[in-house]
Protein backbone atom coordinates (compact mmCIF):
# COMPACT_ATOMS: atom_id res chain seq x y z
CA UNK A 1 0.00 0.00 0.00
CA UNK A 2 1.34 3.44 -0.98
CA UNK A 3 1.22 5.89 1.92
CA UNK A 4 0.41 9.58 1.61
CA UNK A 5 2.24 11.74 4.18
CA UNK A 6 0.29 14.79 5.38
CA UNK A 7 0.91 17.77 7.69
CA UNK A 8 -2.14 18.37 9.89
CA UNK A 9 -3.40 21.61 11.47
CA UNK A 10 -3.33 20.60 15.14
CA UNK A 11 -3.87 23.78 17.18
CA UNK A 12 -4.63 27.47 16.68
CA UNK A 13 -1.74 29.74 17.65
CA UNK A 14 -2.03 32.46 20.24
CA UNK A 15 0.41 35.02 18.90
CA UNK A 16 3.38 33.46 17.12
CA UNK A 17 3.03 30.19 15.24
CA UNK A 18 4.93 27.31 16.91
CA UNK A 19 5.73 23.72 15.91
CA UNK A 20 2.98 22.57 18.29
CA UNK A 21 0.41 23.93 15.82
CA UNK A 22 1.21 21.05 13.45
CA UNK A 23 1.16 17.27 13.41
CA UNK A 24 1.83 14.53 10.87
CA UNK A 25 -0.46 11.82 9.56
CA UNK A 26 -0.02 8.93 7.15
CA UNK A 27 -3.06 7.80 5.17
CA UNK A 28 -3.58 5.39 2.28
CA UNK A 29 -3.12 6.94 -1.15
CA UNK A 30 -6.63 7.67 -2.48
CA UNK A 31 -7.98 6.64 -5.86
CA UNK A 32 -9.66 9.37 -7.95
CA UNK A 33 -13.39 9.10 -8.48
CA UNK A 34 -15.30 10.36 -11.48
CA UNK A 35 -14.21 13.93 -12.29
CA UNK A 36 -11.32 13.84 -9.80
CA UNK A 37 -7.56 14.15 -10.21
CA UNK A 38 -4.76 12.88 -7.96
CA UNK A 39 -1.89 15.37 -7.96
CA UNK A 40 1.66 14.62 -6.79
CA UNK A 41 3.12 17.66 -5.05
CA UNK A 42 6.40 19.02 -6.38
CA UNK A 43 6.50 22.48 -4.74
CA UNK A 44 4.32 23.96 -1.98
CA UNK A 45 4.00 27.69 -1.42
CA UNK A 46 4.57 29.33 1.96
CA UNK A 47 2.72 32.66 2.14
CA UNK A 48 2.25 35.19 4.96
CA UNK A 49 -1.51 35.11 4.35
CA UNK A 50 -1.53 31.56 5.75
CA UNK A 51 -1.26 33.03 9.23
CA UNK A 52 -4.79 34.40 8.89
CA UNK A 53 -6.09 30.97 7.86
CA UNK A 54 -5.06 29.66 11.27
CA UNK A 55 -7.38 31.99 13.18
CA UNK A 56 -11.05 31.33 13.84
CA UNK A 57 -12.08 34.79 12.61
CA UNK A 58 -13.92 34.98 9.29
CA UNK A 59 -11.83 36.30 6.41
CA UNK A 60 -11.88 36.61 2.62
CA UNK A 61 -10.70 33.01 2.25
CA UNK A 62 -11.67 29.82 4.11
CA UNK A 63 -9.71 29.07 7.27
CA UNK A 64 -7.84 25.87 7.98
CA UNK A 65 -9.82 23.12 9.71
CA UNK A 66 -8.43 21.64 12.90
CA UNK A 67 -7.52 17.99 12.45
CA UNK A 68 -7.35 18.31 8.67
CA UNK A 69 -4.36 18.90 6.36
CA UNK A 70 -3.03 22.46 6.14
CA UNK A 71 -3.79 24.06 2.78
CA UNK A 72 -1.67 25.93 0.27
CA UNK A 73 -0.96 26.58 -3.39
CA UNK A 74 1.10 23.92 -5.11
CA UNK A 75 2.71 23.05 -8.39
CA UNK A 76 2.54 19.36 -9.13
CA UNK A 77 2.16 16.52 -11.59
CA UNK A 78 -1.01 14.58 -12.32
CA UNK A 79 -0.49 11.08 -10.93
CA UNK A 80 -3.91 9.71 -11.90
CA UNK A 81 -6.99 11.22 -13.50
CA UNK A 82 -10.63 10.39 -14.10
CA UNK A 83 -11.31 13.80 -15.60
CA UNK A 84 -11.29 14.27 -19.39
CA UNK A 85 -9.28 17.51 -19.31
CA UNK A 86 -6.27 16.08 -17.44
CA UNK A 87 -3.93 13.18 -18.12
CA UNK A 88 -1.18 11.50 -16.14
CA UNK A 89 2.00 13.57 -16.37
CA UNK A 90 0.31 16.96 -16.84
CA UNK A 91 1.97 19.78 -14.89
CA UNK A 92 -0.68 21.69 -12.93
CA UNK A 93 -1.23 24.47 -10.42
CA UNK A 94 -3.64 24.08 -7.52
CA UNK A 95 -4.85 26.90 -5.28
CA UNK A 96 -6.30 24.99 -2.28
CA UNK A 97 -4.25 21.83 -1.92
CA UNK A 98 -3.05 19.73 1.01
CA UNK A 99 0.31 19.94 2.72
CA UNK A 100 0.97 16.39 1.55
CA UNK A 101 2.75 14.17 -0.92
CA UNK A 102 -0.51 13.93 -2.88
CA UNK A 103 -3.83 15.80 -3.06
CA UNK A 104 -7.09 14.40 -4.42
CA UNK A 105 -9.20 17.23 -5.87
CA UNK A 106 -12.03 17.91 -8.32
CA UNK A 107 -10.71 18.77 -11.77
CA UNK A 108 -12.04 22.33 -11.42
CA UNK A 109 -9.60 22.92 -8.53
CA UNK A 110 -6.52 22.83 -10.77
CA UNK A 111 -5.32 24.32 -14.05
CA UNK A 112 -2.52 23.46 -16.42
CA UNK A 113 0.67 25.47 -16.23
CA UNK A 114 0.98 28.03 -19.00
CA UNK A 115 3.03 26.36 -21.78
CA UNK A 116 4.46 29.74 -22.76
CA UNK A 117 6.48 29.61 -19.52
CA UNK A 118 8.47 26.58 -20.69
CA UNK A 119 12.11 26.97 -19.74
CA UNK A 120 11.44 28.99 -16.60
CA UNK A 121 11.89 27.35 -13.17
CA UNK A 122 8.84 25.36 -12.09
CA UNK A 123 8.86 27.10 -8.69
CA UNK A 124 8.19 30.44 -10.43
CA UNK A 125 4.56 29.37 -10.84
CA UNK A 126 4.22 29.88 -7.07
CA UNK A 127 6.18 33.13 -7.15
CA UNK A 128 6.85 35.49 -10.03
CA UNK A 129 4.18 33.82 -12.20
CA UNK A 130 1.88 32.97 -9.31
CA UNK A 131 -0.04 34.83 -6.64
CA UNK A 132 2.93 36.97 -5.44
CA UNK A 133 3.85 38.16 -8.94
CA UNK A 134 0.27 38.96 -9.86
CA UNK A 135 -0.20 40.70 -6.49
CA UNK A 136 2.75 42.95 -7.30
CA UNK A 137 1.56 43.60 -10.86
CA UNK A 138 -2.05 44.40 -9.88
CA UNK A 139 -1.17 46.33 -6.72
CA UNK A 140 1.27 48.73 -8.35
CA UNK A 141 -1.18 49.31 -11.18
CA UNK A 142 -3.81 50.38 -8.62
CA UNK A 143 -1.46 53.20 -7.55
CA UNK A 144 -1.52 54.77 -11.05
CA UNK A 145 2.26 55.21 -11.23
CA UNK A 146 3.70 58.02 -13.34
CA UNK A 147 7.29 58.02 -14.60
CA UNK A 148 9.52 60.19 -12.42
CA UNK A 149 7.62 59.49 -9.19
CA UNK A 150 9.17 57.86 -6.11
CA UNK A 151 8.01 54.42 -4.97
CA UNK A 152 8.78 52.93 -1.56
CA UNK A 153 8.37 49.16 -1.07
CA UNK A 154 8.57 47.49 2.34
CA UNK A 155 9.63 43.83 2.69
CA UNK A 156 11.21 44.57 -0.67
CA UNK A 157 13.27 41.37 -0.95
CA UNK A 158 10.25 39.16 -0.31
CA UNK A 159 7.99 37.26 -2.68
CA UNK A 160 5.93 40.31 -3.68
CA UNK A 161 8.26 43.20 -2.93
CA UNK A 162 11.09 42.16 -5.27
CA UNK A 163 8.63 42.16 -8.19
CA UNK A 164 7.00 45.48 -7.23
CA UNK A 165 10.32 47.28 -7.22
CA UNK A 166 11.44 45.90 -10.56
CA UNK A 167 8.14 46.73 -12.25
CA UNK A 168 8.51 50.21 -10.77
CA UNK A 169 11.88 50.60 -12.45
CA UNK A 170 10.43 49.39 -15.76
CA UNK A 171 7.79 52.10 -15.42
CA UNK A 172 10.37 54.83 -14.86
CA UNK A 173 9.99 55.25 -11.10
CA UNK A 174 12.65 55.99 -8.53
CA UNK A 175 12.47 52.92 -6.28
CA UNK A 176 13.39 52.67 -2.61
CA UNK A 177 13.09 49.48 -0.57
CA UNK A 178 13.44 48.28 3.00
CA UNK A 179 14.52 44.85 4.18
CA UNK A 180 15.66 43.20 7.40
CA UNK A 181 19.32 42.32 6.75
CA UNK A 182 22.29 43.97 5.08
CA UNK A 183 22.51 41.08 2.58
CA UNK A 184 18.92 41.68 1.51
CA UNK A 185 19.54 45.42 1.19
CA UNK A 186 22.58 44.76 -1.02
CA UNK A 187 20.49 42.38 -3.15
CA UNK A 188 17.94 45.13 -3.78
CA UNK A 189 20.44 47.70 -5.00
CA UNK A 190 23.14 45.49 -6.54
CA UNK A 191 21.02 42.79 -8.18
CA UNK A 192 17.54 44.23 -8.69
CA UNK A 193 18.46 47.82 -9.53
CA UNK A 194 16.66 49.64 -6.69
CA UNK A 195 17.85 53.23 -6.44
CA UNK A 196 18.22 53.04 -2.65
CA UNK A 197 17.45 50.66 0.20
CA UNK A 198 17.87 50.46 3.96
CA UNK A 199 17.86 47.93 6.79
CA UNK A 200 14.81 48.70 8.90
CA UNK A 201 16.14 46.62 11.80
CA UNK A 202 19.39 48.57 11.86
CA UNK A 203 17.36 51.79 11.77
CA UNK A 204 15.81 50.89 15.13
CA UNK A 205 13.43 53.58 16.27
CA UNK A 206 14.42 55.94 13.45
CA UNK A 207 12.82 54.30 10.42
CA UNK A 208 11.61 57.74 9.36
CA UNK A 209 15.18 59.05 9.36
CA UNK A 210 16.37 56.13 7.24
CA UNK A 211 13.49 56.64 4.82
CA UNK A 212 14.18 60.38 4.54
CA UNK A 213 17.81 59.67 3.72
CA UNK A 214 16.89 57.07 1.09
CA UNK A 215 14.16 59.21 -0.50
CA UNK A 216 14.93 62.87 0.24
CA UNK A 217 12.20 64.12 -2.10
CA UNK A 218 9.39 62.29 -0.29
CA UNK A 219 7.16 59.43 -1.43
CA UNK A 220 4.54 59.42 -4.15
CA UNK A 221 3.64 55.72 -3.79
CA UNK A 222 4.03 53.39 -0.84
CA UNK A 223 3.49 49.64 -1.41
CA UNK A 224 2.90 48.32 2.10
CA UNK A 225 3.71 44.74 2.99
CA UNK A 226 4.53 45.40 6.64
CA UNK A 227 2.23 47.88 8.41
CA UNK A 228 3.13 49.15 11.89
CA UNK A 229 6.05 51.53 12.31
CA UNK A 230 7.02 51.37 8.64
CA UNK A 231 3.53 52.50 7.58
CA UNK A 232 3.73 55.34 10.08
CA UNK A 233 7.07 56.47 8.65
CA UNK A 234 5.72 56.28 5.10
CA UNK A 235 2.71 58.45 5.98
CA UNK A 236 5.02 60.99 7.66
CA UNK A 237 7.21 61.15 4.54
CA UNK A 238 4.45 60.97 1.93
CA UNK A 239 4.02 63.80 -0.53
CA UNK A 240 0.69 65.51 -1.19
CA UNK A 241 -1.68 63.21 -3.10
CA UNK A 242 0.50 60.17 -2.49
CA UNK A 243 -1.00 56.73 -2.96
CA UNK A 244 -0.65 53.95 -0.39
CA UNK A 245 -1.37 50.39 -1.54
CA UNK A 246 -2.08 48.03 1.36
CA UNK A 247 -0.98 44.56 0.31
CA UNK A 248 -0.16 43.05 3.72
CA UNK A 249 0.89 43.83 7.28
CA UNK A 250 3.22 41.01 8.26
CA UNK A 251 4.50 42.89 11.31
CA UNK A 252 1.07 42.43 12.89
CA UNK A 253 0.02 38.93 11.83
CA UNK A 254 1.39 37.22 14.94
CA UNK A 255 0.20 39.82 17.44
CA UNK A 256 -2.94 39.64 19.50
CA UNK A 257 -5.37 42.53 19.12
CA UNK A 258 -4.29 43.87 22.52
CA UNK A 259 -0.61 43.86 21.51
CA UNK A 260 -1.12 45.44 18.08
CA UNK A 261 0.00 49.08 18.04
CA UNK A 262 -2.22 51.66 16.43
CA UNK A 263 -1.13 53.95 13.58
CA UNK A 264 -0.75 57.32 15.27
CA UNK A 265 -0.58 59.65 12.27
CA UNK A 266 -3.66 58.80 10.21
CA UNK A 267 -4.65 62.50 9.99
CA UNK A 268 -1.96 62.73 7.28
CA UNK A 269 -4.41 60.94 4.98
CA UNK A 270 -6.68 63.97 5.13
CA UNK A 271 -4.07 66.71 5.34
CA UNK A 272 -2.00 65.40 2.43
CA UNK A 273 -5.01 64.10 0.45
CA UNK A 274 -3.45 60.61 0.46
CA UNK A 275 -5.35 57.81 -1.25
CA UNK A 276 -5.03 54.52 0.66
CA UNK A 277 -6.41 51.32 -0.85
CA UNK A 278 -6.38 47.70 0.20
CA UNK A 279 -6.86 44.91 -2.32
CA UNK A 280 -7.11 41.14 -2.71
CA UNK A 281 -5.48 39.80 -5.85
CA UNK A 282 -8.13 37.14 -6.43
CA UNK A 283 -10.61 39.94 -7.17
CA UNK A 284 -8.60 40.58 -10.34
CA UNK A 285 -8.42 37.02 -11.69
CA UNK A 286 -9.88 38.19 -15.01
CA UNK A 287 -6.56 39.93 -15.68
CA UNK A 288 -4.46 36.76 -15.34
CA UNK A 289 -3.87 36.23 -19.11
CA UNK A 290 -2.62 39.82 -19.44
CA UNK A 291 -0.41 39.44 -16.37
CA UNK A 292 1.08 36.10 -17.44
CA UNK A 293 1.88 37.33 -20.95
CA UNK A 294 3.71 40.40 -19.65
CA UNK A 295 5.50 38.65 -16.78
CA UNK A 296 6.66 35.70 -18.91
CA UNK A 297 8.13 38.19 -21.37
CA UNK A 298 9.94 40.09 -18.62
CA UNK A 299 11.34 36.93 -17.03
CA UNK A 300 12.53 35.40 -20.28
CA UNK A 301 14.18 38.64 -21.39
CA UNK A 302 15.90 39.13 -18.03
CA UNK A 303 14.09 42.41 -17.40
CA UNK A 304 12.87 40.92 -14.11
CA UNK A 305 14.89 38.64 -11.84
CA UNK A 306 13.42 36.48 -9.11
CA UNK A 307 14.85 34.81 -6.04
CA UNK A 308 13.31 31.68 -4.51
CA UNK A 309 14.17 30.24 -1.08
CA UNK A 310 13.68 26.45 -1.19
CA UNK A 311 13.19 24.31 1.92
CA UNK A 312 13.64 20.59 1.31
CA UNK A 313 11.08 18.00 2.35
CA UNK A 314 7.44 18.00 3.46
CA UNK A 315 8.50 17.44 7.06
CA UNK A 316 10.23 20.84 7.04
CA UNK A 317 7.15 22.79 5.93
CA UNK A 318 6.16 23.94 9.46
CA UNK A 319 9.67 25.25 10.13
CA UNK A 320 9.70 27.00 6.75
CA UNK A 321 6.41 28.73 7.49
CA UNK A 322 7.55 29.84 10.94
CA UNK A 323 10.85 31.16 9.56
CA UNK A 324 9.02 33.05 6.80
CA UNK A 325 6.73 34.76 9.31
CA UNK A 326 9.85 35.89 11.20
CA UNK A 327 11.44 37.27 8.02
CA UNK A 328 14.21 34.68 7.97
CA UNK A 329 13.60 33.64 4.35
CA UNK A 330 15.40 35.33 1.47
CA UNK A 331 13.04 35.61 -1.49
CA UNK A 332 9.89 33.63 -2.19
CA UNK A 333 9.60 30.73 0.28
CA UNK A 334 8.65 27.34 -1.16
CA UNK A 335 8.99 23.76 0.02
CA UNK A 336 10.16 21.08 -2.40
CA UNK A 337 8.10 18.00 -1.59
CA UNK A 338 8.82 15.77 -4.58
CA UNK A 339 11.18 15.51 -7.51
CA UNK A 340 10.61 17.65 -10.58
CA UNK A 341 9.36 15.62 -13.57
Amino acid sequence: MTVNHQIIFKARPEGWVTPDCFDTRDVPLPEPGEGEVLVRTVYMSMDPSMRGRMDAAKSYAPGWVLGEPCKTRIVGEVAASRAPDFAEGDLVFGKVMDWADYSLVPAKAIRRINPDAAGLPLSYHLGALGMPGMTAWVGLDLADPVAGETLFVSAASGAVGQIVGQIGKLKGLTVVGSAGTDDKVAYLTDDLGFDAAFNYRAAGDDILGALQKAAPGGLDIYFDNVGGRVLEAALDHANTRARVVICGMISQYNLTREDTPGIRNLPHINRKRIRMEGFIVSDHEDRRPEFEAEMIGWLKSGAIKYRVDVAEGLENAPAAMIAMLKGENFGKQVVRVGAEP
